[in-house]
């Protein structure tokens, strides 16, 4: 009876502080002391006098979350660019990109929202409530149940802004994250009794909902979040439960660079919608799902060669390179003729990306001539400019790792407690 009542106490006293989300501050102590004990009931046989004092947590447990929950002044985030599609993976597949943006967050000591945006996209990107690392931020704000304050946004901006290579889900994925380490929130990736773990629910992912409902599909932020290569699908809403954003991790061959060659053109908006088809054929139906098909088995087989085939489309790019981007059909023909492995528009372009084999290392460290990114980069220079499209090459590689904060104020570690870079 003691113990009943003792669950009882502390069940009520963890009911009382979620029912005040604005002035939150977790209960760890009842928390770990429930756990405890009913952890101990179901294992235990014996009498309820048998049972053994509340486990405590290790120091490492208690360091962690103290300075993970506690609310921040300031925080930075580094995001990454992505390329979707990879071809066929219509809004479907991603891949993570070795090229960075840098969001530093800070509350704002004057009331009022300010953002500085320095490189790509000064000058053309808004700088008020619609900008999308403050939309993040206000969203990650209302996960926590936290009031949205004003807040001063600084964007060190690497990403070409609208070239195809995500920076609108970069500019997401960074204003939630910063948000969320602002105001000490933590946000669940597996849950408890998750397919993942063995259960019968399904994961519940819940950063990658908050930024794929903002951006309207998943194949840019999925990668963003998790890094490497993506795939990313909408499961329906249905009576009894609402639509769910799922993700699923596909292998990244370590050998793969990446030249994507960036148009100072961009194709506008209305365009590329207008000349996407409203209805599809059987065979271009067919011929899209066996080209994923191979995209996804030449990447887990580590089959470079493959790709050639794997990113082949028939839903966008065909139309895109028809009536808008005259460039790229040359600049496929000649990444291939030089050697890549594969040669696709990079999300809705104008960035024109392939893939080559052979890095190992630093390339900086590597003899050129074992690898063809030099001769692909030479050859789509060449071609863009005859066709009178001119702008610049970027060779880099995927990015295994998604965004991630790379300073904190006050900082995650404590004297026992340390994460790299002092972070």
């Amino acid at each position: 009876m003691k113990l009943q009542k003792r669950v009882a106490e502390l069940e009520a006293q963890l009911a009382e502080s979620e029912s005040r989300p604005k002035k939150r501050q977790r209960n760890d102590d009842a928390e770990d002391e429930l756990n405890s004990i009913k952890s101990t009931s179901s294992s235990s046989t014996s009498s309820t006098s048998s049972i053994s004092s509340p486990r405590s947590l290790t120091p490492v447990s208690k360091a962690m979350r103290g300075s993970h929950s506690i609310q921040r002044r300031s925080v930075t985030v580094c995001v990454p660019a992505t390329s979707a599609n990879m071809g066929p993976g219509f809004d479907t597949v991603g891949m993570a990109v070795d090229m960075w943006n840098e969001l530093t967050v800070t509350r704002a000591t004057d009331g009022q929202l300010k953002i500085e945006i320095e490189g790509e996209g000064a000058g053309q990107i808004p700088t008020d409530e619609t900008n999308l690392v403050a939309i993040g931020a206000k969203a990650a704000f209302e996960a926590a149940g936290e009031e949205y304050i004003p807040l001063h946004f600084k964007c060190k901006n690497r990403i070409p802004f609208g070239r195809g290579l995500g920076s609108s889900s970069a500019a997401i994925v960074s204003g939630i994250m910063a948000g969320l380490a602002l105001v000490g929130h933590e946000l669940k990736v597996y849950g408890e009794n998750s397919l993942y773990k063995g259960g019968a629910e399904i994961e519940p992912e819940e950063l990658l909902q908050i930024a794929s409902d903002i951006e309207g599909h998943p194949d840019n932020v999925c990668p963003c979040i998790y890094g490497g290569i993506q795939l990313g699908i909408l499961l329906e809403a249905t009576a009894e439960k609402k639509r769910h954003w799922r993700s699923c991790r596909v292998n990244c061959p370590t050998d793969m660079q990446l030249v994507a060659f960036i148009s100072d053109t961009v194709g506008k908006t209305s365009e590329l919608r207008a000349v996407l088809p409203e209805k599809l054929t059987y065979a271009q139906a067919v011929f899209n799902i066996g080209r994923t098909a191979f995209l996804v088995n030449a990447l887990n087989s580590n089959k470079l060669y493959d790709l050639k085939f794997g990113t082949q489309d028939a839903l966008h790019q065909p139309q895109r390179g028809a009536k808008v981007y005259h460039h790229l059909q040359p600049l496929i023909d000649a990444g291939l003729e030089e050697g890549a492995c594969a040669v696709y528009l990079s999300g809705a372009g104008p960035t024109v990306m392939a893939i080559t084999s052979g890095a190992a290392g630093d390339v900086f460290a590597q003899r050129s001539t074992e690898r063809t990114d030099i001769k692909v980069a030479n050859a789509m220079v060449k071609v863009a400019k005859d066709k009178g499209y001119p702008g610049q090459v970027y060779i880099t590689r995927p990015v295994q790792h998604g965004a991630y904060i790379s300073k904190a104020d006050p900082p995650f570690s404590t004297g026992l407690l340390k994460y790299p870079g002092g972070l």
